[in-house]
């Protein structure tokens, strides 16, 4: 038996009323009667998979109830149609990544969508990027996801201009792509408020320029800034594009060392993982000697044995806003672009304490 969608329900708490008047019945009012959305009154009735049997039992009799009848113009157009989604990450081996792809996944399965994907190694070029857009598109996908903190807006407006598409996991505000993502500034702001709260007065913040990355250039500068409000010496050191690695990180570590500092922000959970064994190779530890907070949140650099101080993005939410979003361009249902800053939350972990 097919998988019960998101708009299943009890078939006898939304019965179906025949439509009064004299215009004819459209397929709002067949959505209206068997309590589903418009995208699932077409699937059921054009037979496309990822509709459970009841549902479509249900919207057929609301159908048939009101005298419904599919434009043909229309059951052409969905006879044609793939029901596919084109989702491009830029490196599902991370588990910022890994965790947005599988939250599209799931949610374009509830919405009747399959996912197909192209995804990096984190070395993907912009050119390579631009070119796994293509491929997408080449599949006759309905919709793109485009999950990328290096690829420019611009090279993604072209494809935004041919099919429906949404940026999500980083902040976007340019008014020809709608966006999903957690809001960076916000997130910067709080850590450092955080850190600041703790009474460190000398603080080392690793920052990244755009090209590195445009999500953590973001939260980096935010943090600096907000670190400056509350009147804290900052040491911004700049990081480079060798990833987060201990090997890498470990020259800007030993020059936070040596600056004084009582407290070190990275720019993700990753590099934060790094800077630890760095002071592990050094002997030393977090707090004790040196406070170090990361950012994202996600598993398994959550788990209580690293205790990281973080800020928590919702990726679960992004993930489903993200394709609810494309799908509702898909169907007609969206009003323009839209931009979606959704707040995360700080975990307050054990590697970041007073001063």
């Amino acid at each position: 038996m097919a998988a019960l969608t998101p708009d299943d329900g009890d078939a006898t708490a939304r019965p179906s009323h025949a439509r009064r008047g004299g215009a004819a019945p459209t397929i709002h009012d067949v959505a209206a009667a068997a309590g589903v959305s418009k995208s699932v009154v077409s699937r059921a009735l054009s037979g496309a998979p990822g509709v459970a049997e009841r549902t479509v039992a249900r919207v057929r009799d609301a159908a048939v109830s009101l005298g419904y009848v599919p434009n043909a113009h229309a059951r052409g157009m969905s006879a044609h149609r793939t029901h596919t989604l084109g989702v491009f990450v830029r490196d599902a081996a991370t588990p910022f990544y890994g965790h947005l792809l599988t939250a599209f996944q799931e949610r374009a399965a509830e919405r009747g969508y399959r996912a197909v994907t192209a995804t990096g190694a984190g070395s993907f070029s912009i050119a390579e990027e631009r070119r796994a857009l293509e491929t997408l598109v080449a599949l006759r996908v309905e919709g793109l996801i485009v999950c990328s903190g290096a690829l420019p807006v611009e090279d993604v407006i072209p494809f935004a201009a041919r099919i429906p598409t949404v940026v999500a996991g980083r902040p976007e505000q340019d008014p020809s792509v709608s966006s999903v993502y957690c809001d960076e500034v916000a997130g910067g702001r709080g850590l450092a408020d955080h850190v600041a709260s703790l009474g460190h007065r000398r603080v080392a913040v690793m920052t990244l320029s755009p090209k590195d990355s445009l999500t953590q250039a973001r939260r980096t500068e935010a943090m600096v800034a907000r670190l400056r409000e509350h009147g804290v010496d900052v040491f911004a050191v700049a990081g480079n594009d060798a990833g987060p690695r201990a090997d890498s990180i470990a020259p800007i570590v030993r020059a936070v060392l040596d600056s004084g500092v009582s407290a070190f922000m990275t720019p993700s959970d990753a590099w934060a993982i790094a800077a630890l064994e760095c002071l592990r190779d050094a002997g030393l530890t977090a707090p004790d000697d040196l406070s170090i907070t990361g950012y994202d949140g996600v598993s398994p650099f959550t788990t209580s044995l690293l205790g990281i101080t973080s800020w928590r993005q919702p990726l679960g939410r992004i993930g489903r806003l993200s394709v609810d979003d494309v799908v509702d361009q898909i169907d007609g249902d969206a009003t323009g672009t839209q931009h979606r800053a959704i707040d995360g939350e700080l975990i307050a972990g054990r590697t970041a304490a007073r001063a």
